[in-house]
């Protein structure tokens, strides 16, 4: 990287905000992994993603438990959610995981019913 580079990357960081800075690093870390952006996602389609686990809730879904977490990776955000279950050993927020399944796309929100899934070393900020 040449100096100029790096004297306009040190620039744009500092006019940037914390959200748009992590933004970019999710972002990177779904190119670096092979997954497809959030955003980008179409109903029914079959997908592999990245991100990082914002919230872990447990919802009853007639009658019986499941486990849902929301995941985000800088363009957007998709509810995973796991039928019958009311934990998962190491989906936790702040995780990062892959996951892959079909996803459900419906009034803007995205939905994907128990994904297979990968625990991945959490990111350091760049």
């Amino acid at each position: 990287m040449t100096t100029e580079n790096r004297l306009q990357r040190a620039l744009r960081r500092l006019a940037s905000s914390n959200a748009e800075l992590e933004s970019e690093d999710l972002q990177r870390n779904v190119r670096e992994e092979g997954a497809i952006p959030i955003k980008t996602c179409e109903d029914r389609q079959h997908v592999s993603l990245t991100g990082t686990i914002c919230t872990v809730t447990i919802n009853p879904r007639e009658g019986h438990p499941a486990l849902e977490v929301e995941l985000r990776d800088g363009s957007g955000t998709v509810t995973l959610a796991w039928l019958g279950r009311r934990q998962i050993p190491g989906i936790d927020p702040g995780r990062t995981v892959k996951v892959s399944g079909r996803i459900s796309c419906h009034e803007g929100r995205r939905l994907m019913y128990n994904p297979r899934y990968e625990l991945l070393p959490t990111p350091q900020p760049s």
